[in-house]
């Protein structure tokens, strides 16, 4: 792994203000962001990630290396939930187990932008089309998850019907606003979206690093709802991460030579959702422990990819 890369990223202002979340706590501090300042920060990224995405993507020609990148993104958001839910079932039970195989296959739409943000200071860029494939993984690892949560455990609790959790995975509000931001922006007049390029541009480090100021919060008063599932629980994730990214990283090799979309395939590989995914499963599995499947994500595995993780993936990809 190339040291110099390791500091760039532990060292980046983003990274440093969600270690300042995490101080914050510890010291028992009353720094406090108003939760619709969060909520609005969380939507202008997903708008703004979606928004340029779009533009990049109408600039390119659909093509087979297009094509094999959404089924490679496709697949690893079918064959990642099934891994972890036969690995995990027998520690957690059928509902947490099948919570957790759908937030490790979706996708942490953060992760995503904080990688897009990594890879502009190494001076790399990524196609528009991977933001396609962030959205397009969203939805099909919560479904695997609900599937096989109904297939081994008879009295699912829900009373949720299947059709409306799937419909609910595709009308969430962050997917939803990624996917809708990326339609804007491949069938906006390029001339008229330069007009909007300072907000979406300009100041998008800005409010990430003030997103992550909060997540950083957020993580340190969550942790302690993992320890009582054990070490094994903890080991999961901070291991399996790295090792679903360290396979994109190596495997998509075969899908794009571009050294940005391969890295950012591993990045959605080894990323875990704590957005969208609680908002399904509180409809499909309201036995499961919110209290787990969130804090590992956010808690564990969300900041070994922005520590460790990027550096790792970059290093594998080159």
């Amino acid at each position: 792994m190339n040291i110099a890369v390791l500091i760039s990223s532990l060292t980046n202002p983003t990274l440093l203000f969600f270690i300042l979340g995490i101080i914050a706590v510890v010291i028992k501090s009353d720094l406090e962001i108003p939760k619709q300042t969060i909520k609005f920060i969380s939507i202008y990224l997903l708008f703004s990630i979606g928004f340029k995405g779009g533009q990049e993507l109408a600039h390119n020609q659909f093509n087979q290396e297009i094509f094999l990148t959404f089924l490679f993104g496709l697949s690893l958001s079918i064959v990642i939930p099934i891994i972890v839910f036969f690995f995990i079932k027998r520690k957690v039970g059928v509902y947490n187990a099948g919570a957790i195989a759908a937030t490790y296959g979706s996708v942490s739409a953060v992760t995503f932008v904080a990688s897009a943000s990594f890879l502009e200071a190494q001076q790399l860029k990524f196609g528009g089309h991977m933001v396609a494939v962030m959205a397009l993984m969203e939805a099909p690892a919560i479904i695997v998850g609900v599937a096989l949560m109904r297939k081994f455990e008879k009295s699912t609790p829900s009373k949720q019907s299947f059709r409306s959790i799937v419909a609910h995975s595709f009308t969430n509000g962050s997917v939803l606003m990624i996917i809708g931001s990326l339609i804007i922006g491949i069938i906006s007049d390029s001339a008229q979206a330069e007009g909007i390029k300072p907000f979406t541009t300009d100041i998008f480090k800005g409010f990430l690093s003030i997103f992550l100021l909060e997540m950083g919060m957020v993580t340190a008063s969550r942790i302690k709802g993992i320890v009582k599932y054990g070490w094994s629980i903890i080991f999961f994730a901070l291991v399996f991460p790295l090792v679903f990214g360290s396979l994109a990283a190596i495997l998509s090799q075969f899908v794009t030579a571009d050294v940005g979309n391969r890295f950012m395939l591993a990045i959605l590989a080894a990323s875990a959702s704590y957005i969208a995914v609680p908002a399904s499963m509180s409809l499909a599995a309201p036995d499961a422990d919110p209290g787990l499947y969130i804090p590992m994500a956010l808690g564990l595995t969300f900041p070994l990819n922005i520590t460790i993780g990027m550096p790792l993936y970059l290093a594998l990809v080159k």
